[in-house]
């Protein structure tokens, strides 16, 4: 009989509440905290899984609602996977698609047993229910499912803050019930909203139900960075210290520090290659935005001392110029720094964390 796949997560080291950990899986050990950059349709725009790599990435995130949409998830689990689908050798997590029930709130109805959409794509009808996105992930095949979610939109009254946070943890049991894969492994997802009650009462029912880690939800949906940072703060002390924590939607240099000093150990965001598709850099100093009419003579590189492809081969002056020219090799050449950048940071926070251990 073969052995069961290598799944575990260890917190090596602590500094104050920031964690340095190893999670291990069928695919690679992830160094953390770590940040996931988003491959909704199984890619990450404008970047090959070899330059995700060479950047430092260790882990990927897909969309279940959109892989579902197009190709479909049967075809991706007749050709293999989507590990092989995608020809991505490290390690890969699925979203539930409960994040759709916010983005696409114009185009769902939501009832106790799930969601009802209407297809961006052609305007067909759609139903996800927890079953339902808990089947997709297991033929999608990554190594990490998310529970199905509720997530609230920003701003909204507490009766649907209280309602999002009932529902899933009615979906969340639903899912857990469900999952049967034994080669992969499914995180719950804490809602509540910008209510410190609710948030206490989230974390609490899903820590009852013993995913192998836990996610932050419901927070970077248009709320203050304030509010986000304070929520982080309170939710994550609420998760268990001896699994994976993890805040959705967070991606940039010093969202992804607070989040490290709260005790997160993973982050997800568009960010990056956003920003880079939309001409704009991170750097010690913040975002960078090429544009800018004072780096059509600068030569320097977008850091000093960044080891990016980018950075090593190309200055300011001539990423404006591409970026201004509306060149597509600009906005990948800037994806592929910001990727870099946040790879180099959590790696540094790493670093400090371990240097400075309690």
């Amino acid at each position: 009989m073969a052995p069961p796949p290598p799944f575990r997560f260890e917190v090596v080291a602590r500094a104050g509440a920031a964690r340095a950990g190893l999670l291990t899986t069928p695919h690679g050990v992830v160094e953390t905290p770590a940040f996931m950059p988003v491959a909704t349709q199984a890619a990450a725009k404008l970047l090959t899984p070899e330059e995700l790599l060479a950047a430092g990435t260790q882990l990927l995130v897909a969309n279940t609602f959109h892989l579902h949409l197009r190709p479909g998830e049967d075809i991706i689990a007749e050709l293999g996977g989507l590990h092989r689908f995608m020809s991505w050798p490290a390690a890969l997590l699925t979203d539930s698609g409960g994040f759709q029930v916010h983005s696409l709130r114009a185009l769902r109805e939501v009832d106790d047993d799930g969601v009802a959409f209407r297809s961006p794509v052609d305007g067909a009808p759609l139903r996800l229910t927890p079953e339902s996105a808990t089947l997709i992930q297991e033929k999608l095949g990554a190594d990490f499912a998310m529970a199905f979610d509720y997530c609230a939109s920003y701003p909204a009254p507490r009766e649907e803050v209280a309602r999002a946070v009932e529902l899933t943890t009615a979906w969340a049991r639903r899912c857990r019930d469900a999952h049967r894969s034994p080669t992969q492994r499914m995180l719950g997802i804490c809602q509540g909203g910008l209510d410190a009650d609710l948030r206490e009462r989230s974390a609490r029912e899903l820590v009852a139900l013993d995913f192998f880690g836990y996610a932050v939800g419901g927070l970077a949906v248009g709320e203050p960075p304030a509010e986000t940072a304070a929520f982080t703060r309170l939710t994550a002390p609420l998760l268990p210290a001896d699994k994976p924590r993890y805040l959705m939607g967070v991606g940039r240099p010093d969202d992804v520090a607070m989040g490290v000093a709260a005790g997160v150990d993973l982050f997800d965001c568009v960010a990056p290659t956003r920003e880079g598709r939309h001409g704009a850099a991170f750097t010690p100093t913040g975002r960078l935005n090429v544009r800018q009419a004072e780096l059509r003579t600068d030569g320097r590189p977008l850091v000093a001392g960044c080891e990016c492809y980018t950075c090593r081969h190309y200055g300011r002056a001539y990423l404006r110029h591409l970026a201004l020219a509306g060149e597509a090799l600009g906005a990948r050449l800037l994806s592929l720094h910001n990727v870099h950048y946040l790879q180099h940071e959590l790696r540094a926070l790493r670093t400090r964390i371990l240097a400075d251990a309690d």
